[in-house]
């Protein structure tokens, strides 16, 4: 007869050892809700394969446990009032919540995109800038040149109107001493013409006069 002690032994051991080799498993959250006729089992089932999660309208509430609906193919009928809930079951939670991450992910990622597309206009902008400082400088330089020549071109036209007007001045008093020449000219031909007379009158006259005075030489043979 084997002893109590080691019995109880064998037993622990072989329960120890069916606990270390079990596996944890867990029951699946899906289920199949009938939709009965009335309120009851009694009625008759008219739709056996209502999936937990299925969307339905409520219809009517009753205190017998049961709750009217109406399903999305248009069927209506009751179902037991514990198995409904104003949320959605976890797994349509999880689904909604994993398609919400994946909305988030590409909003992201285009909020990033956008972000980069923005960092690249602004560094486009910013060179932009720059070049349009570096340009603004250059056409600021190429003004004040401008300015200087145009500057220089008046002051050159104003010298140039003061030489016209001296030369104009010049030109009339060289006018006026040609005028002056051919008066002064004219009248030495003049004064010329008047001795040349005068000279032709005095010789005419030096030679009628000198043989008159000469002595005669019949009147020196006399004396």
């Amino acid at each position: 007869m084997i002893p109590f002690r080691q019995l109880f032994i064998s037993c622990f051991l072989l329960v120890v050892c069916s606990s270390a080799a079990a596996k944890t498993v867990y029951i699946d959250d899906t289920l199949y809700v009938p939709l009965r006729a009335g309120e009851g089992t009694q009625y008759r089932i008219l739709d056996n394969g209502l999936r937990s999660g299925t969307r339905l309208q409520l219809l009517e509430k009753s205190d017998s446990g049961y709750t009217k609906v109406r399903t999305p193919d248009g069927k209506e009928g009751w179902v037991v009032s514990r198995y409904l809930r104003d949320t959605p079951i976890a797994e349509q939670q999880l689904v909604a919540a994993k398609q919400e991450l994946e909305q988030t992910r590409a909003q992201l990622r285009a909020t990033r995109s956008e972000l980069e597309e923005l960092r690249q206009a602004h560094q486009q902008v910013v060179q932009s800038e720059n070049e349009l400082e570096t340009r603004a400088a250059n056409l600021s330089q190429e003004l004040q040149h401008i300015k200087k020549v145009s500057a220089d071109s008046l002051s050159l036209n104003r010298r140039n109107t003061e030489l016209l007007e001296e030369n104009q001045k010049l030109s009339n008093e060289l006018e006026v001493l040609a005028a002056e020449n051919e008066r002064l000219e004219a009248k030495r031909e003049s004064d010329f013409m008047l001795i040349g007379a005068g000279l032709v009158v005095l010789g005419v006259a030096l030679a009628l006069i000198v043989p008159a005075l000469k002595p005669s030489r019949k009147h020196d043979q006399w004396a």
